[in-house]
């Protein structure tokens, strides 16, 4: 939290290399929190680029009330939102792309199986509908209070435990019936 508020300050005074030190700490997070929503890789790469644009272009009048992970995952499940809401204008339909993922085996048949479980995984996740998809991936992924949940989605803390408990129930479902 110090070094944020540091990096904060130092980005507000124009600092490239604070610029640059607050991307590469918050991308990778940002990055699952919005392929999470999503469902896409190439749109959550997008998202997150939208979003440190935005956020560069705003270094003048930005002010940091809590936390930057906090602040920066906010900005993500709103540009998220947005771009739901955009593709459901267009009715475009989505292709479902595999993303590429990372395993410390060498074997080709954990590779395998890892693969298929994340695709499982993801298909189960964009299955749920977006008030809970984003209630899980944002607790889970954006270690986000239900509170601050609450809040971005304009409801209560119980509704938003609620969608959290559904979202769940609803991934062991799906995901146990392909068992």
């Amino acid at each position: 939290m110090l070094e944020d508020r540091i990096l904060v300050r130092k980005f507000k005074s124009g600092s490239t290399d604070a610029t640059r030190r607050i991307y590469e700490k918050y991308e990778s997070d940002l990055l699952t929190v919005a392929a999470n929503l999503l469902g896409e890789p190439n749109a959550a790469e997008d998202v997150v680029q939208d979003v440190f644009i935005s956020f560069v272009q705003s270094a003048d009048n930005f002010r940091l009330k809590g936390s930057l992970k906090g602040y920066l995952a906010t900005c993500v499940a709103n540009r998220a939102r947005d771009y739901i809401r955009k593709k459901l204008r267009q009715k475009t339909v989505a292709v479902d792309e595999a993303g590429q993922i990372a395993s410390d085996s060498d074997e080709p048949v954990q590779l395998v199986a890892n693969n298929e479980q994340l695709q499982r995984l993801s298909q189960a996740m964009t299955e749920l509908p977006y008030e809970q998809r984003e209630v899980i991936v944002l607790h889970l992924h954006g270690s986000f209070k239900f509170r601050q949940i609450a809040k971005l989605q304009n409801v209560s803390i119980k509704t938003a435990q609620s969608r959290y408990r559904y979202g769940l129930d609803k991934l062991r479902s799906v995901l146990n019936s392909e068992v």
